[in-house]
């Protein structure tokens, strides 16, 4: 999913053109201006940082986080201190910290010593070399005392001493503890490359397995970008990708169960107007390792369908998810038609954490116990 190039096939744009198109789109000043440093655009830095324009301008109107030496009727240009700025405010925003807060932490806080902050790396490369300034602006900080010599900002207090920045995984997505493939795979869904993301999806289940490959990669990069857009409002559009890549590869992971364990077979779906339904499919491709049919029935099944279903399959097992706690609707778990032989009904998700189930009902809270628990209905169910 990429923007369309607005030149034509056949047109030709000049060699200055395409440079200043570069993503980059670093800018230099005029020698009567900043001495002649380079600097970027507004919306150059909000892809570095992974914000909308919109909120620089914010940041900038607000809290006086803008370009230094702008002047009035010209356009904003960030310069290198002034990205570290923003990459620190973004550094507290992560650690819990409020907007107004954080601004007045970036505010304080200059660059310590001779060390290079992440804005001057981001110029250390000669301008006009895009190859060079993007391997510069991936480099990690280095530091030599493994301390701060400005206060930091810890769970959104300000405090004295020493301390390490927040990990952001790479590329504007925080992922501590994260493996590579992790960190990779975050990469791969910010720069919308569905390609990478699902290579790296297959890579996993085929070396570590399902389970293994939702709890290590998808879970972490999706927390991740959960946590990136109540910060920013931003990257929704890597979410969706990140789910059509996980779907895709857990599809194509599902055997065909042709000779299954279970005579009566599992139902899995979301809740009626439950939109979400992303953890069905990791879970419908681990039973099917395992001989276990499935009727997967994906998102937002209605109550009338879902009734419907169980009666005319009269399943082994149900396993209902929500998402939303407004969508945990223990009136529709009630609704369930009784079979010959009861189901065993399962429900999953955030959304039922504070929603109180029938007492049949038993909540699942991961893969590993959801795909046991099921396993287990279905021998207990054709012993």
């Amino acid at each position: 999913m990429t923007t369309p190039d607005s030149t034509s096939a056949g047109s030709h744009t000049s060699p200055e053109r395409e440079h200043r198109s570069h993503p980059t789109e670093i800018v230099l000043t005029d020698s009567d201006d900043a001495g002649g440093e380079p600097r970027l655009t507004v919306a150059a830095v909000a892809r570095r940082l992974g914000v909308a324009p919109a909120t620089l301008r914010t940041w900038d109107r607000r809290y006086g986080l803008g370009p230094s030496n702008h002047t009035s009727g010209r356009h904003r240009r960030y310069g290198p201190q002034d990205i570290a700025r923003l990459e620190t405010m973004q550094r507290a925003l992560l650690r819990g910290a409020s907007p107004a807060e954080a601004a007045r932490y970036a505010l304080a806080g200059p660059a310590s010593g001779d060390q290079p902050s992440p804005g001057d790396r981001l110029f250390a490369a000669r301008p006009g070399d895009p190859d060079r300034v993007s391997a510069a602006a991936d480099q990690p900080p280095t530091r030599t005392d493994g301390a701060h010599d400005h206060p930091v900002l810890l769970s959104g207090v300000f405090e004295s001493g020493v301390g390490t920045p927040a990990n952001t995984g790479g590329r504007g997505l925080r992922m501590p503890g994260a493996g590579r493939r992790a960190r990779g795979l975050g990469r791969a869904v910010l720069a919308l490359d569905s390609t990478t993301a699902q290579q790296l999806l297959a890579e996993e289940v085929a070396e570590h397995g399902l389970i293994s490959t939702w709890e290590n990669l998808v879970q972490p990069v999706s927390r991740a970008l959960t946590e990136r857009w109540e910060i920013s409002g931003a990257g929704v559009e890597a979410t969706h990708l990140l789910t059509e890549c996980v779907v895709a590869v857990m599809v194509r992971a599902t055997p065909l169960v042709t000779q299954p364990r279970n005579p009566r077979p599992v139902l899995l779906a979301g809740m009626p107007e439950e939109r979400h339904s992303l953890p069905l499919y990791p879970l419908a491709a681990v039973l099917a390792t395992r001989g276990i049919a499935t009727r997967q029935f994906g998102a937002a099944l209605p109550a009338r369908a879902l009734i419907a279903a169980v009666r005319r399959t009269a399943p082994a097992a149900v396993v209902l998810w929500a998402q939303l706690p407004r969508h945990a609707d223990p009136d529709v778990l009630d609704a369930l038609p009784r079979t010959r032989q009861p189901a065993r009904v399962f429900v999953g998700g955030p959304g039922w954490e504070h929603t109180t189930a029938p007492p049949s009902v038993h909540r699942i809270t991961d893969l590993a116990e959801a795909a046991t628990l099921v396993e287990q209905a279905v021998a207990d169910d054709n012993p």
